[in-house]
């Protein structure tokens, strides 16, 4: 009975001292998050569809901006110091099925990233809410 009372123990002890992985840290940290941008940056220019969106934007401040936006999305430590999606969204006429477009190819790219589909999930989850925001605007 005394080694029963000495497991359960030890199993709230351990239990109580993990604490929960932010989508962030399940992503990989900032090195997955840079690659899931780069790949996505990737299919971006080899898409007809979607790079007549960016032929004239500024990659590299893209780049900077997403993987801030994805870091604090997320729960990293970053803040996000760009423009509001609205902003950078706006005059683009952005439709439902160039957005739906978009996120498959984001999909792909944290495929080629090494994502598990269930993180995937959790990543989706917290960048849908901007899906508003940049809809025919």
């Amino acid at each position: 009975m005394i080694k029963v009372i000495a497991f359960m123990c030890i199993l709230i002890v351990t239990g109580c001292a993990t604490t929960k992985q932010s989508t962030f840290e399940q992503v990989g940290g900032m090195p997955k998050i840079e690659e899931i941008v780069d790949n996505f940056i990737t299919e971006i220019e080899r898409d007809p569809i979607m790079f007549e969106f960016f032929k004239d934007s500024n990659i590299d401040r893209f780049r900077e901006k997403l993987i801030e936006h994805m870091c604090y999305l997320t729960g990293g430590q970053c803040e996000y110091t760009g423009d509001s999606m609205e902003q950078v969204h706006g005059g683009m006429n952005i439709t439902e099925s160039y957005f739906n477009h978009s996120v498959d190819l984001f999909i792909n790219a944290m495929n080629k990233a090494g994502i598990p589909h269930p993180v995937q999930n959790k990543v989706l989850a917290v960048l849908a809410p901007t899906r508003k925001e940049m809809l025919y605007l």
